[in-house]
């Protein structure tokens, strides 16, 4: 059993953190074995989860720190995959092939797995004046970001919000400058939902030109700031914003955190991965009711073993917490995160206690 397995206590003890509002460095000492630094770099879209789950852990473990810095998808697979950090937050897994061989500070040969710790809707939050509420479906959506719909009352967002008062204005869509797990699976919704529209491949870099801007925080700023713009981003990040709903069969679903983890049920595992190697193969395509396609699974990439044995323990203990019903919930509360099933987190709690 590893030294730091006290999730039960952990959770009260993350409470009292959240309701004191305690920032992530000031912390409660407690007994623990655990001691030592690790540091964490990746998806902006889990900063928020970061912080809540790092305060958490760092209370019940008065001599352990962990770090992590919301640098971008890409930023934090890459500094991963260099050894610069232990763990990585991705919206994107790792290929399969560079999760195997020498990666990293992972023990020769063992390899790196992902793990989907972070679940959220992606929303495509806007700012259009006179209007509310906005359906969209994802042929609208992929000739948006486009180009190919460039104003707010064309016909086929006219024949899709009868109710709305779209103005004429010029739409403005804004997309993520960075290579972002967020923009990849953003793409990935629109080619496998609407191909016709959107026939380029899935990619973390975005394939058109317009309006861009650095990491979750940068999207979210344009839209609060700007006028008939539209953008996509976590829906965490969304709170204070107009969000449109998504055509799935013949309804329109909001992105909520029950809609985001009803779409992970109807969805299989990729396939051609190790049996470790927990990669969600999300339908986007689904028409199953209540399911909103449109969503961000964020995995943490963690190796199998390290080459320093503390390391291994640290994090290992760490995800522990992360994956542990308690702290998913802790990120659900205060990061507007939808919790992982109960039996996906077994399968992750399984990878995580061979972490070493």
């Amino acid at each position: 059993m590893r030294a730091a397995r006290i999730t039960g206590g952990l959770g009260a003890l993350v409470a009292l953190v959240l309701l004191s509002g305690c920032a992530v460095n000031e912390r409660d000492q407690q007994a623990s074995a655990l001691s030592g630094t690790i540091d964490g770099a990746g998806s902006s879209a889990q900063a928020s989860a970061q912080e809540v789950w790092i305060a958490g852990f760092q209370t019940a473990n008065g001599s352990a720190t962990v770090n992590y810095d919301p640098a971008g998808s890409g930023a934090g697979r890459d500094q991963f995959l260099i050894g610069a950090v232990a763990f990585a937050g991705s919206d994107a897994a790792l290929d399969p092939d560079q999760t195997a061989g020498d990666v990293g500070r992972c023990t020769a040969g063992a390899g790196a797995v992902d793990l989907p710790l972070y679940v959220s809707p992606i929303a495509l939050a806007f700012n259009i004046a006179g209007v509310d509420e906005l359906r969209l479906d994802a042929a609208s959506v992929a000739r948006i970001f486009s180009g190919d719909i460039d104003r707010w009352n064309d016909p086929a967002l006219v024949a899709l919000n009868p109710d709305a008062a779209l103005p004429g204005a010029r739409i403005t869509a804004v997309h993520r400058s960075d290579d972002s797990g967020t923009t990849e699976n953003f793409t990935d919704f629109l080619h496998e939902a609407a191909p016709a529209d959107w026939p380029d491949e899935p990619s973390g870099t975005f394939p058109y030109e317009g309006e861009a801007a650095q990491g979750s925080s940068g999207v979210a700023s344009v839209i609060r700031d700007g006028v008939d713009v539209i953008g996509y981003l976590d829906a965490s990040r969304a709170t204070d914003m107009g969000v449109a709903q998504l055509a799935v069969g013949d309804d329109f679903v909001k992105p909520t955190p029950e809609a985001a983890a009803a779409i992970l049920d109807v969805s299989p595992m990729q396939s051609g991965r190790a049996d470790d190697d927990l990669v969600i193969d999300i339908d986007r395509a689904t028409d199953a009711a209540g399911a909103y396609p449109l969503v961000l699974v964020s995995y943490v990439i963690t190796c199998r073993s390290y080459t320093d044995a503390g390391t291994g323990e640290l994090v290992g203990a760490y995800l522990d917490w992360v994956a542990s019903e308690a702290g998913q919930d802790a990120a659900a509360q205060d990061a507007g995160s939808s919790p992982i099933s109960a039996a996906l987190r077994e399968r992750v709690q399984a990878v995580v206690d061979t972490i070493g």
